[in-house]
């Protein structure tokens, strides 16, 4: 009796679905510079958040006048300062400042740069043309001139200064969700919540903000950068952080006060706060380039 052929049956194969994190986590970590960038502000925010524990001294009070410009031992791996502070101590901890400062000065201009670009977007017409106006008129200015009359006007002191900052940086933002919205405002899903009725906050919130976020992520994070920047520029002026508040901006200024002698004995006092301040800004610059290109499909392809 002839048996009956077998069926083999065939072997299921595992089907990848690609998702849009997936694409983003892909393109993201395929950029080196971002990954660089990425550990290099993981390590700051590190020293940020345990400074307590990773200076080896008091940033304010311990100081020694004997020791003062002392290069780099084995005690002080940085030097001292023109106090005979430890540098390394007092750069440690002003990552905290300076990151902290940036960080409250972006997140204030993402906020009201948000509310300006989606309502002048959305509203279109006067409305958008009255905001505009106003934004271009704070663009005219330089940004980091505009800052210090902003903070000569509050006052001296890092909280006016990291106010002023968030002004300037304010109208990039307010652009840039401006320009979104009006791309996303006639799009066919949009219509689609008009239609069934939807109030125009709920068609903001549900449909129009959520995908405006990914330009709005890619311009706050270039904004970081420059907000490290001009708050260690306004400290560098005497406007922002004030001594002996340790923060890397101010830590220059106080050492050119101390006169000539930071050009002959004290130059590791100028160079490892200024090293600080470039590497942050490379690295939140190469963080922004990576995110950049992940949320772009173009780019991507």
């Amino acid at each position: 009796m002839a048996q009956a052929p077998v069926r083999e049956t065939p072997v299921e194969t595992a089907v990848q679905t690609r998702t849009r994190f997936g694409d983003f986590r892909q393109a993201f970590l395929g950029n080196k510079l971002a990954l660089v960038g990425l550990v290099v502000i993981a390590l700051f925010v590190l020293m940020a958040v345990f400074a307590p524990l990773l200076a080896p001294y008091d940033p304010i009070k311990d100081q020694n006048l004997g020791e003062r410009f002392d290069g780099p031992s084995a005690s002080h791996p940085l030097g001292q300062d023109e106090l005979g502070r430890d540098i390394l101590s007092r750069v440690i901890f002003g990552a905290r400042v300076s990151l902290t400062a940036g960080l409250a000065a972006v997140v204030f201009a993402t906020v009201f740069g948000t509310i300006v670009g989606v309502v002048a977007g959305y509203a279109g017409g006067l409305i958008d043309a009255i905001l505009m106006r106003f934004m271009d008129i704070i663009l005219a200015f330089p940004s980091i001139l505009l800052a210090i009359v902003i903070v000569s006007i509050l006052g001296q002191g890092l909280t006016n200064a990291l106010l002023a900052v968030g002004v300037v940086l304010l109208p990039q933002i307010a652009r840039v969700v401006r320009s979104s919205v009006i791309s996303i405002r006639e799009r066919d899903y949009v219509e689609a919540e008009r239609a069934i009725g939807a109030s125009d906050s709920q068609i903001v919130f549900a449909a129009i903000l959520p995908n405006s976020l990914a330009p709005l992520i890619v311009q706050s994070t270039l904004a970081l950068a420059t907000a490290i920047l001009d708050v260690a520029a306004l400290s560098f002026l005497g406007l922002g952080a004030q001594p002996p508040q340790p923060e890397w901006g101010a830590m220059l200024t106080d050492a050119f006060r101390s006169g000539f002698g930071v050009f002959t004995e004290g130059q590791h006092a100028i160079v490892f706060p200024g090293v600080a301040i470039a590497l942050s800004v490379l690295a939140v610059n190469f963080i922004g380039d990576g995110l950049r290109d992940a949320l772009d499909p173009r780019r991507r392809g």
